[in-house]
């Protein structure tokens, strides 16, 4: 095995003159180490975006598709053409300089795509957000962020406005995926030859910041740099993925989070292959029968999506799929078995973490192992510490650390703190690892229920209670208990046909009980029509918590 070496600061100049971003990350000592294989090489110089447009045309994919939808397909030389166009609209019609942010807001399209890349390729900050944010979130963004201005989807212009309105540090919004209207993104691109030379950016430059989804409270800004995505695309997508050049995309997470701008856009063009963006919104049936439609043959989504899919994916079937990737929340083995049993497909897990920018621990294939997520994926260096940061034995619950190519900078914030220690990054897990090197998932280190002075796990619970006939979703939390320190309730969506009742309580106790050890058995359960998600699809425990 390759010994790893830390990278050297880059020798480049940085070409960022707006330098706004660059003074407000971690001071060096709360920065992680970051970590590279000898045989990874990111010139000094490099912008993430021509990195990868020049990539695909030397491998011969220039006039292969890359951008799909229901109305146009864009190959890879057409989709550059209209990045170099949009390029040409920020740096000349609103004279942004390298360094600026532009604050991006729109659900996953084609428009979206060519957007966040025509903003890197000018060298400026991409600052994504949710489709789903309000006036407030917008102004919390924007006030971290300071956008020099933003490119917005039309149908999604009244929040945005909205919070600009409201006091938010915001100029210029210009519409896109709006045709022939006076100052959209269509019309002011129209008007250029699509010549631009892509920003010199250094390695080291910033590419974007991305904003956590939220799970735990008050969102953080994750700055990663031109080389840290690159270095992404050498890690997870070479070892695990492997994508093909013919492999077309499909899948929910939006492009404003990691996970979809890796797995939805990046990763494809680093492969050469194509995405697929639906114009209408998914749902699990939609989904199916767009799959076979375009001829899928590589999907992301969230376990519960998988979930809620499966039956129908055992009606219509899906010959074209080969690759399912699930993160973004934890994956029920139940689950991962009824997607196998309805399509034959072996889910890759993963876990990765916005700070990191995408997945550090996954296996595919031959390697999978029921109930772990995976191993470390080459790269990355992971191990199992207690709160000292020592390592802890083989089989015994402790926090997650990580090392790697990619790391937490937060963008002035304290919370670094909290996630980098020794160099090492926190991404506030709590894992068993075995002594073949699986990692096994245990719950966020913050929900760790201690009954009696037993750890349980809210996953675990959360699995064995997906096997019960009666369940279509539940979320476990640990409730303060004078007598046991907490006890474990659950919180449980019903399947069609099931009435709740003490009857079904006892049920559903029984059940968990003949699964797991007795002890960790939901002493609570509460039916409820739905449980609290973010836009991504994770289950937000706090909010249960706070219910």
């Amino acid at each position: 095995m390759n010994t790893p070496t830390h990278a050297p600061a880059s020798k480049a100049p940085s070409a960022q003159t707006d330098c706004f971003v660059h003074d407000r990350l971690p001071t060096p000592d709360q920065w992680p180490k970051l970590v590279y294989p000898p045989e990874l090489r990111i010139p000094d110089q490099a912008n993430l975006v021509d990195v990868l447009f020049s990539r695909a045309r030397a491998q011969g994919h220039a006039d292969k598709p890359f951008l799909r939808s229901d109305r146009i397909t864009l190959s890879y030389a057409d989709a550059l053409e209209r990045v170099n166009r949009i390029a040409q609209v920020l740096t000349e019609d609103f004279h942004l300089v390298p360094g600026n942010r532009v604050l991006l807001r729109g659900g996953n399209s084609i428009g979206m795509a060519l957007a966040w890349l025509g903003v890197v390729q000018a060298g400026l900050v991409a600052v994504a957000t949710m489709p789903l944010l309000r006036a407030k979130e917008l102004g919390e963004i924007i006030d971290k962020a300071r956008p020099s201005l933003a490119l917005c989807d039309a149908s999604l212009l009244q929040e945005l406005q909205a919070a600009r309105d409201q006091g938010g540090l915001l100029g210029t919004i210009v519409p896109f995926n709006l045709m022939n209207e006076p100052g959209s993104l269509a019309v002011l691109s129209a008007q250029k030859d699509g010549h631009f030379t892509p920003c010199p950016t250094a390695a080291d430059d910033i590419a974007m910041m991305a904003f956590t989804s939220g799970t735990t409270g008050k969102p953080k800004a994750a700055v990663h740099t031109h080389r840290d995505v690159l270095a992404a695309c050498e890690a997870w997508p070479r070892h695990v993925l492997k994508a093909r050049p013919d492999d077309i995309v499909m899948g929910s997470p939006p492009l404003a989070f990691t996970f979809g701008l890796g797995g939805m856009l990046i990763f494809p063009m680093w492969a050469g292959a194509s995405v697929y963006y639906p114009s209408v919104a998914y749902t699990p049936e939609v989904m199916v029968k767009l799959m076979n439609q375009v001829g899928a043959t590589l999907c992301y989504t969230a376990p519960t999506f998988y979930r809620q899919m499966a039956p129908f994916a055992k009606q219509l079937g899906v010959p074209s799929l080969r690759i399912c990737v699930s993160a973004g929340e934890g994956l029920p083995d139940a689950t991962r078995q009824l997607w196998k049993d309805a399509t034959g497909i072996e889910m890759i897990d993963g876990i990765g973490a916005t700070e990191m920018f995408h997945i550090f621990i996954s296996s595919a294939g031959a390697e999978v192992r029921r109930g772990a997520i995976g191993k470390v994926v080459p790269g990355y260096t992971a191990r199992v510490v207690d709160d000292q940061g020592a390592e802890v034995p083989h089989g015994t619950v402790g926090k997650l650390a990580v090392m790697g190519p990619t790391g937490c900078k937060y963008l002035d914030d304290a919370r670094q703190a909290n996630y980098v220690k020794g160099g090492w990054n926190y991404p506030g897990d709590a894992f068993v690892q075995d002594d073949d090197g699986y990692f096994f998932y245990q719950a966020r280190a913050d929900d760790m229920i201690i009954t009696s002075g037993y750890n349980v796990g809210g996953p675990e619970v959360e699995d064995a209670l997906l096997k019960h006939p009666a369940v279509a979703e539940c979320g476990v939390i640990g409730l303060p208990d004078e007598e046991r320190g907490m006890i474990v309730k659950a919180f449980v969506v019903l399947r069609p046909g099931h009435e709740a009742g003490e009857a079904l309580v006892k049920s559903l106790q029984d059940h968990v009980k003949a699964t797991l050890a007795p002890f960790k058995y939901p002493r609570q359960i509460e039916f409820v029509g739905s449980l609290p998600r973010t836009e991504t699809g994770k289950l937000q425990r706090f909010k249960l918590r706070q219910s």
